[in-house]
């Protein structure tokens, strides 16, 4: 295994629905759903949120 991907194991737990889009997109695209949560994260906006209270 790759070192610089082992810095931190997550664990995500999703409805069944999203599980099966995933795991379609996955098939469709031949990516493994790892890559795809990775890009995903790596597309979140990093600037601050302002806070919704």
């Amino acid at each position: 295994m790759n070192k610089k991907w082992a810095a931190k194991r997550m664990t995500v737990n999703l409805s069944s629905s999203e599980a099966e889009r995933l795991e379609k997109y996955c098939s469709t695209t031949g990516r493994p759903a790892t890559d795809v949560i990775r890009e995903l994260i790596r597309s979140l906006p990093t600037e601050e949120i302002p806070n919704a209270d």
